[in-house]
């Protein structure tokens, strides 16, 4: 095999990295091509429990927050013991300074009022004055001054005492349960999935685990619920607004975040359990670390799913989504995951990580192709994608069958039928790239392999980069057998993957004792095992295209009947004139109208050409020796002019 690899992004050959790939080439990637906005979160992020039931703060209120801010003006002083009654009564307020800090956790605004209050070195807390015993006994005395009520020199201690009690009355009244409702209080569950929390980007969702029941309560009223897919990982649910009819009404604010939201959707990934039912199944901690890694390192590359945010919840499904996978089990023919309802298939305990993300659209092996223009556009918009992420990240997908390939419609109406002569008439393209306004997006990335970026540190070339991978051996995918012709391909692509990232020729058919370590290693041609894998579905299950609507000829005006039978030869000559330039303009129409589509047809033959002649180049055991990556495809394709550099970059 070559060692010089064509590079779309210098216009010119150069050095093919090794599989093992220092970690100081990080330091010159970028991203190519055009991202599309982010879209705007705003269904599980805004709206908090612990926001929400939080009583209104008043001046006079005597609440955890308010008593913070008065032990800011608590002068202590020390004094020795003098009667017993002193000391019962010091004893009794320490006791409530004490109940009030177990109410610090539940409200994260009180702790950081508290962290920014100035403390003056003369001040001290009781908490501090009982840590440290003195060897004679002491009694601490607080006096808190408030505005509404104040203790005069002249009122005895014991009666202070009480009104202290009677003012902190309320607080006990507070719905403590309410407040944390939505919050999971589980020490030994929180420590053992902050990893993933370590990932969420807003407060509450890294905050800890939510119930299930109340983390999808958010959106109930204003969201449907509905199953898109599942797989050995878990399983899909996709939101959309729901009608007008048939939600709430809100402010026009609040409805114009909702709309710009759009549809998301949700990964709901059931994790495996620490000890117990469930601990030597499901996914792994480590593994959603790595996924939502590259989700959140990949984002900006055009072609790769959009990541909003990952969740950690427990319990139960909800009854929105219980309701979804029922309504999925009755008119789908592909349901294989256990009922969630399933008390052997699940605890009540389960733990599970629901990954957010735009909707990428239809899920290719779902979709029904039928133009050499669908197959063109999606083909090199996969492609195209690779090469932009193994130029970013040295990217390897490894599972690229045609589940995780999404597509979806640019146009104004959403239509995904072929396009029409006139739409590939009006639409400018050098290349014959993007006329089917079909967009494409690489989704599931949990057998993936990348290096990420962790930081820029020029001094530190070393220590820039974790690399994100799985083993493969492990997940016994390898030894499979298809049952019919489609899943025979899939099941040998697997076996050509792990022949090149061991041997480097995925011709080997021997297959090699594990080593320990090796899906770590950079093997970029693998991208291109799994192109030929797409490719050759493609064309293999293409559908007949529909034929062309006929634009039906005008019709001829009738000549109008004059009264008088006899007609003067002057305008007997001007009606066949005119008779005679009708149908001349017709002929002319009509062979405009096949000239046309006779270049149409051309266009659909050259562009299937090309995909015939990328079958040859990435051939297992005879493709061109110089292709090594799906950047070098591109490159190709490039310079043979089946893509343009708009298509590109």
């Amino acid at each position: 095999m070559s060692s010089r690899s064509y590079s779309p992004f210098e216009g010119h050959a150069t050095p093919m990295q090794s599989q093992k790939t220092s970690t100081k080439a990080v330091a010159q990637r970028r991203v190519y091509g055009k991202r599309r906005k982010n879209a705007a979160r705003a269904i599980f992020v805004e709206k908090s429990p612990v926001k929400e039931t939080s009583p209104p703060r008043t001046k006079s209120d005597d609440t955890v927050d308010a008593l913070q801010l008065k032990l800011a003006e608590v002068t202590i002083q020390e004094e020795q013991v003098s009667s017993s009654d002193e000391i019962d009564s010091a004893a009794e307020v320490s006791q409530t300074e004490e109940k009030d800090d177990t109410l610090e956790p539940s409200s994260s605004v009180a702790s950081q009022q508290a962290d920014s209050i100035p403390q003056t070195s003369p001040a001290k807390s009781p908490e501090e004055v009982l840590e440290k015993p003195k060897p004679y006994e002491t009694m601490v005395e607080v006096r808190i001054s408030t505005r509404t009520q104040q203790a005069t020199p002249s009122q005895p201690q014991e009666k202070s005492s009480i009104a202290s009690t009677e003012r902190r009355a309320p607080r006990q009244k507070i719905p403590i349960g309410r407040r944390s409702s939505g919050v999971v209080h589980d020490n030994k569950a929180n420590t053992y999935v902050r990893p993933i929390l370590n990932e969420a980007l807003s407060s509450l969702a890294s905050q800890t685990i939510q119930k299930f029941s109340t983390w999808a309560s958010r959106s109930v009223t204003m969201f449907h619920v509905a199953k898109l897919a599942e797989g050995s990982y878990g399983e899909v649910y996709k939101l959309h607004l729901r009608e007008e009819n048939s939600r709430p009404a809100v402010s026009k604010s609040r409805l114009a975040k909702l709309q710009a939201y759009g549809d998301g959707v949700f990964k709901v990934v059931p994790l495996r359990a620490q000890t117990g039912p469930g601990s030597k199944k499901f996914t792994t901690i480590d593994e959603i670390v790595s996924e939502v890694k590259m989700l959140k390192y990949l984002d900006p590359i055009p072609g790769f799913a959009r990541f909003r945010e990952i969740h950690v919840v427990q319990g139960r499904f909800p009854e929105t989504f219980q309701s979804a996978w029922d309504h999925y089990k009755k008119t789908k023919d592909d349901c294989m995951n256990p009922n969630p309802s399933s008390k052997k298939a699940y605890p009540d305990t389960q733990l599970w990580a629901i990954v957010e993300m735009d909707d990428a659209g239809c899920e290719l092996e779902k979709f029904k192709w039928a133009s050499t223009f669908q197959i063109y556009d999606i083909f090199w918009g996969v492609a195209m994608a690779l090469a932009r992420a193994e130029e970013y990240a040295l990217f390897e997908h490894r599972d690229l069958h045609l589940g995780n390939v999404c597509i979806r419609s640019t146009r104004p109406d959403g239509s995904m039928e072929p396009p029409t002569e006139l739409e590939v008439a009006r639409l400018q393209s050098s290349s014959g790239f993007g006329f089917s306004s079909l967009e494409t997006t690489i989704i599931d990335y949990s057998l993936s392999r990348a290096d990420l970026r962790l930081a820029d540190l020029p001094d530190d070339p070393e220590g820039l980069v974790e690399i994100a991978s799985s083993d493969l051996d492990r997940k016994q995918i390898f030894d499979a057998i298809g049952h019919d012709e489609d899943e025979i391909l899939l099941r040998n692509t697997y076996r050509y993957m792990r022949a090149t990232v061991y041997t480097g020729n995925p011709a080997e058919a021997e297959k090699i004792p594990d080593i320990k370590g090796i899906w770590a290693e950079y093997a970029p041609r693998t991208n291109l095992v799994w192109l030929l894998f797409i490719l050759k579905n493609l064309l293999k299950n293409k559908k007949s295209e529909a034929p062309q609507p006929v634009v039906p000829a005008q019709r001829k005006a009738l000549a109008p009947c004059s009264p008088n039978r006899k007609m003067t030869e002057g305008g007997s000559v001007k009606s066949k004139s005119i008779k005679e330039h009708d149908a001349a303009g017709s002929l002319v129409k009509e062979r405009q109208a096949k000239d046309f589509s006779a270049r149409v047809s051309k266009l659909k033959q050259t562009l299937e050409d090309r995909l015939y002649s990328v079958l040859e180049l990435l051939d297992i055991e005879h493709g061109h020796e110089d292709m090594c990556c799906a950047a070098d495809l591109v490159a190709y394709a490039m310079d043979s002019q089946w893509l343009a550099q708009q298509d590109f970059f």
